[in-house]
């Protein structure tokens, strides 16, 4: 069993020692609140404290059911998940949609508490609801995207990504937004819906993914790009057996009036991150020792 695994397992089960807990208490307010006891009669004078224990049993029932959908659904997940390993973000989507399904209880019992009917409420602000949910709209679709990314095996966290301009690693879906963290440790974060709808590359979806290395040359002598990459070929010699020599390549990506930018990218197996730093120092070192060679010439 996996580490991830056992810690989800403990949690559960303190999840689960909370939810009988929580069933008690419900089962107590209910005894008290609706069977004729000897507190029947000061809840019949007493609206307030008859509005706050109503709302109090809403509170408990809605977060009982949620969280027993949640037990259930980690359980099945887990025995089918038990000889393979647990994706992360299924559990965080599970809990993200558990908290956000608590919250909604939540404001149904703050309107309970205050005597206030959430039907009646509901329909009597339809217009306003309408306003609120048109500039709230953004927000409801990166919530659905962020929702869909969770509960889907095509990123995960933890996994090297491209989208747009940006490379870096997953760090953390939420409900708004997708966190990464570059090589370089820039937090860059990026909105459901733009992941959703633009083209992303999954470097860890394979056995390798690509290393990208640009910089920019001055026009201060003539420029060989095949002694260039000859050279920097060279310089991956001593990292055979983790670099797929054979797939690597230099590209002008840019001409300016007085330089050019170069892209030199190679594949590399993936879960070597030791050797890719060592490997991008010895890449830079022998542009940097060509670049100084190139203008002693």
């Amino acid at each position: 069993m996996n580490q991830l695994k056992s810690i989800i397992k403990n949690q559960e089960n303190k999840r689960r020692r909370n939810f009988f807990l929580k069933f008690l208490l419900l089962v107590v307010l209910i005894t008290a609140f609706e069977s004729n006891s000897w507190f029947s009669p000061f809840f019949d004078t007493h609206i307030i404290a008859s509005n706050l224990i109503r709302a109090a049993i809403f509170l408990l029932s809605g977060n009982l059911i949620i969280s027993l959908a949640r037990i259930i659904t980690l359980q099945f997940y887990l025995k089918r998940t038990e000889e393979s390993r647990v994706q992360p973000n299924f559990v965080i989507g599970i809990d993200r949609l558990s908290s956000l399904l608590n919250i909604i209880v939540f404001l149904i019992t703050l309107m309970l508490a205050f005597g206030v009917r959430p039907l009646e409420f509901l329909t009597s602000i339809t217009i306003v609801a309408a306003a609120i949910a048109l500039l709230t709209k953004d927000y409801i679709t990166n919530i659905v995207n962020g929702l869909i990314i969770m509960f889907s095996d095509q990123l995960e966290i933890g996994d090297k990504i491209l989208i747009g301009k940006n490379v870096g690693f997953i760090r953390d879906i939420t409900l708004i937004n997708m966190v990464l963290k570059t090589e370089t440790g820039e937090i860059v974060i990026v909105p459901n819906t733009l992941v959703l709808t633009s083209e992303v590359v999954n470097y860890s979806k394979n056995n390798s993914h690509q290393v990208i290395l640009d910089s920019e040359i001055p026009f201060y002598s003539v420029i060989q790009l095949n002694d260039l990459e000859k050279a920097l070929n060279n310089s991956l010699t001593e990292f055979s057996d983790y670099i797929y020599v054979e797939g690597a390549q230099l590209n002008v990506i840019e001409r300016k009036p007085e330089s050019i930018v170069v892209r030199y990218q190679f594949p590399i197996k993936s879960g070597e991150k030791a050797i890719e730093r060592n490997v991008t120092k010895t890449v830079n070192q022998a542009l940097i020792s060509w670049s100084n060679e190139t203008r002693k010439a």
